[in-house]
């Protein structure tokens, strides 16, 4: 009779979702959560290119809990969200209209309530679970002809805290970071975050990289298991 142990089973790959993973700071993060062994689901409104790619919008709630089901059956229970889905003007306060309003909130805030309104049971349930939503430092400094986007991102900041005291003895942890001007496709060539002369006042003389937030966030996700309700802030030094 044989008296060996039995091997221990492989563990599952850990499953991601990432809303906005067409582009940007959403396809940065699925990418970094890819090359550290993650199968990342991503969310847009484009067809992305990672082990789930489901075309969603993330203000439409119910197509958020059928696109989480779907990835729950393809993938395996999810470990980690994060919410990047998003999208930025500039406008006079006189000339921002009220569907401008609406649709900032609906998107930025509304998708990041849609996606953990969708996943908390699932998190709450295995007793533990990473959410990372990407919010912006002018939350936290405001800017000059932002105000539609700043107020959607500052509600994110005070959705997280609120969150992340609500469910601290479940296992599941709710952060942020809050980028600076990041080199995407959301700000064009001739946006006044490219002038050399606003670059000059950011103390780091430059514009944050997409892969340095998703550095950030793969941080909060993995390592940072001592943090919760945390907002940090990769923006090259553009708020201190």
């Amino acid at each position: 009779m044989s008296t060996g142990s039995v091997p221990d089973a492989e563990p599952r790959p850990r499953v991601a979702i990432v809303t906005g993973a067409a582009s940007g700071i959403g396809a940065a993060v699925a990418a970094e959560l890819t090359s550290r062994g993650w199968r990342v689901a991503g969310f847009d409104l484009r067809p992305s290119e990672w082990d789930a790619s489901t075309v969603v919008d993330v203000a439409d709630a119910p197509a958020v809990q059928d696109a989480v089901a779907g990835v729950v059956r393809e993938l395996g229970p999810v470990d980690a969200v994060v919410s990047a889905a998003g999208h930025y003007a500039m406008a006079d306060f006189g000339d921002i209209t009220p569907a401008e309003w609406n649709a900032m909130l609906r998107v930025h805030l509304g998708g990041l309530v849609n996606l953990v309104r969708a996943v908390l049971p699932q998190m709450t349930e295995q007793g533990h679970g990473s959410i990372v939503a990407v919010t912006s430092e002018l939350a936290i400094g405001g800017g000059d002809r932002d105000a539609h986007y700043a107020a959607a991102k500052g509600a994110i900041i005070g959705l997280v805290r609120s969150l992340a005291a609500e469910v601290a003895d479940t296992g599941v942890r709710v952060n942020a970071v809050a980028p600076g001007p990041t080199d995407t496709p959301l700000i064009g060539a001739d946006s006044p975050w490219r002038d050399p002369d606003y670059l000059a006042t950011i103390p780091l003389r430059r514009l944050v990289a997409p892969e340095e937030v998703a550095r950030t966030v793969t941080y909060l996700v993995e390592e940072a298991t001592f943090m919760t309700g945390e907002i940090l802030s990769p923006n090259a030094g553009a708020v201190i």
